[in-house]
């Protein structure tokens, strides 16, 4: 009887630190984030590795369970680059990095990012192609990458986000056609302006990276 109790003890100490565990695991993900950033503001002086989880950091959401959900690093002139660790925060909402100086491609990792509603982007300096791995966020309603360096087509894959309302590539060095399929027959021209897009594709005449 002894052993049985110490055993279901055992269980219930094991499930109790799952949370931690994975709210852990978020934590270093974004530990790992501010080692690629340079911060001149000190925006992100409270992210210390050595708390429990990120939960208690400026800039950082965390739902109910102790769950990264949103990350608000909009204009704060941060820059550096992003890495594949930003693919760990498996429960994150809303990715808002808007106006900074950050660089380099845009992670293909983002693409794991199921809960992923919102994804800001603009006014950086990404460069390089948009990754085709973004067609998986299927909850995705808000992209906006537009005022950056990126180039080559506009990914045909992202025609299946059917929730996607907001798309904005504008001011970028995209090249080729304008997808018109999908959530694509709704985003105004303006969403595309200022690259070297062809316009809208003409299906079955030219094909969709005409001209890139």
């Amino acid at each position: 009887m002894a052993s049985f109790s110490f055993s279901l003890f055992l269980l219930s100490v094991s499930l109790s630190l799952i949370p931690i565990l994975c709210t852990n695991s978020e934590g270093n993900a974004l530990h790992a984030l501010r080692s690629k950033l340079s911060d001149p503001k000190n925006v992100l002086q409270s992210w210390d590795p050595t708390l429990v989880n990120p939960c208690t950091w400026f800039h950082v959401t965390c739902d109910a369970n102790s769950h990264v959900i949103r990350l608000d690093l909009g204009n704060s002139n941060i820059s550096g680059s992003l890495g594949s660790e930003l693919g760990e925060l498996k429960h994150l909402q809303y990715l808002e990095l808007y106006w900074n100086n950050i660089g380099g491609k845009i992670p293909k990792e983002l693409g794991n990012l199921k809960n992923l509603v919102s994804m800001d982007l603009y006014g950086n300096n990404f460069e390089g192609e948009i990754p085709k791995s973004l067609s998986k966020l299927k909850s995705l309603r808000f992209l906006r990458l537009n005022n950056n360096k990126l180039s080559g087509p506009i990914p045909r894959e992202l025609t299946t986000l059917s929730n996607l309302k907001i798309f904005d590539v504008s001011n970028n060095n995209l090249c080729g056609t304008i997808p018109v399929d999908g959530p694509f027959t709704s985003f105004p021209m303006e969403s595309f302006e200022n690259n070297k897009l062809n316009g809208p594709e003409l299906q079955g005449l030219v094909s969709y990276d005409f001209g890139c």
